[in-house]
């Protein structure tokens, strides 16, 4: 019977302490919002950040040249349309800044928005995620 706690006690603690690390992992994951590559990046840039147009949209950064848009790299299409109309809005160039990760999703869609940005001259900036 000793034997049995002493086994049921050791059990439970091990599982404790591997629930206690898991936790620990989850925590040292930071996720970061779209809004802290934008800021990075637009600090990095001297721009404006947040500019609102008389339509109340907002341009992610305002640059002396470019209008940019910040967006992930599955959302490029996205990105592709609301520079090019903020660009025109703005007398600016337009700009896509892709958050991209360094896998084979985010590579295609770099790809993707290369093709549609060289035919549109689009500048294209990449945020490593």
């Amino acid at each position: 019977m000793k034997r049995l706690v002493i086994s049921l006690m050791l059990v439970i603690s091990m599982s404790l302490f591997l629930i206690s690390c898991s936790q620990d992992n989850k925590k040292s994951v930071v996720k970061k919002h779209e809004k802290y590559y934008q800021t990075q990046m637009c600090n990095r840039l001297k721009g404006e950040m947040e500019v609102v147009l008389h339509d109340k949209t907002r341009v992610d950064c305002l640059t002396e040249e470019y209008a940019i848009e910040v967006d992930w790299a599955k959302k490029w299409a996205e990105g592709v349309g609301q520079s090019i109309y903020y660009a025109e809005m703005t007398n600016k160039k337009p700009a896509v800044a892709l958050i991209m990760a360094d896998t084979d999703a985010d590579k295609r869609h770099f790809k993707r928005l290369s093709v549609v940005a060289n035919k549109l001259d689009i500048h294209i900036i990449r945020l490593k995620k």
